[in-house]
């Protein structure tokens, strides 16, 4: 998951940087200083997003234990972070185990490398 949230941090980082911005958001600067022009209103809706996105996908993976999270029945989850729901197929059931271990280890290795990256973006600022 950290590594997916690192992916979408640093195309918005780049993004912003490039001046593209919201409707109604035109003001606010990139980088850093986003931090403090963004009104309390949006991190309050940002707060309530996050907690509804995790709250939905919790059931997602099975516990250390070996229990769900969960009293809806057997996850779907093949994986932690498998956040398939049935409503989309984009041919992974198809593949063999070896094609799945290797997609996985390439969106980690994207993952890494999209944490260093926004790292390096954040350090570069300052």
């Amino acid at each position: 998951k950290h590594g997916r949230i690192s992916m979408l941090a640093v195309v918005g980082y780049l993004v912003t940087y490039a001046g593209v911005r919201f409707p109604g958001a035109e003001d606010i600067p990139s980088g850093f200083a986003a931090i403090d022009a963004t009104p309390g209103m949006v991190w309050a809706q940002f707060a309530a997003t996050t907690a509804m996105m995790e709250a939905a996908n919790q059931d997602q993976f099975k516990g250390p234990w070996g229990t769900n999270q969960n009293s809806l029945g057997e996850s779907p989850a093949e994986f932690k972070g498998d956040f398939r729901n049935g409503a989309l197929d984009f041919g992974w059931d198809k593949l063999s185990p070896e094609a799945k271990m290797r997609k996985r280890a390439i969106e980690l290795n994207n993952g890494r490398a999209a944490q260093m990256g926004i790292l390096g973006l954040m350090v570069h600022e300052q």
